[in-house]
């Protein structure tokens, strides 16, 4: 019988064990541009220093998987933080764990069009997961020297479903 995990709405709150959330809601903000835009400032830290990095800023697009995804690895990026941010309006899933290997630590969220995650250094999470295709999204992580990535692969009866 295969496991499955449902996916809870993304809250600051809920989603703190594993890094921020990124949205305006909530963010301190002021007005810029004679008026014309409201500026949102340190929506999240950045978190790319260890052994000489640097950031880096690139674009993803991303399709589906089938539902209900089957979950085959978790990544973990021990020298940095990694930011996502979607460049659409539409819900997109967001899988961590605090261990890859203990399957009641895992937490699903379901993240709006309008909120991006930064996952904090050495946070346990699956790769991008969108329900739509042709889904953009900025991304905020690490480049330099050292391993800034550790991946667990599951076995066969190991692996387990996240359903939108």
């Amino acid at each position: 019988m295969m496991r499955l995990l449902r996916p809870e709405p993304l809250t600051r709150d809920a989603f703190r064990p594993f890094g921020e959330v990124i949205e305006m809601e909530g963010s301190a903000h002021y007005t810029i541009n004679q008026g014309f835009t409201e500026r949102f400032n340190d929506v999240c830290f950045v978190d790319v220093a260890p052994e000489g990095g640097a950031t880096n800023v690139s674009l993803f697009l991303s399709q589906p998987r089938e539902a209900p995804i089957a979950i085959k690895l978790m990544e973990r990026h021990p020298l940095g933080s990694q930011a996502f941010v979607p460049l659409q309006d539409r819900p997109w899933l967001v899988l961590v764990a605090v261990d890859a290997h203990d399957f009641a630590s895992y937490r699903a969220f379901t993240a709006t069009g309008r909120q991006g995650v930064n996952y904090a250094r050495n946070t346990w999470h699956h790769p991008l997961l969108v329900l739509d295709a042709e889904s953009r999204f900025l991304i905020i992580d690490r480049k330099g020297p050292g391993n800034n990535l550790e991946e667990v692969w599951f076995k066969e009866g190991e692996v387990f479903a996240v359903t939108p």
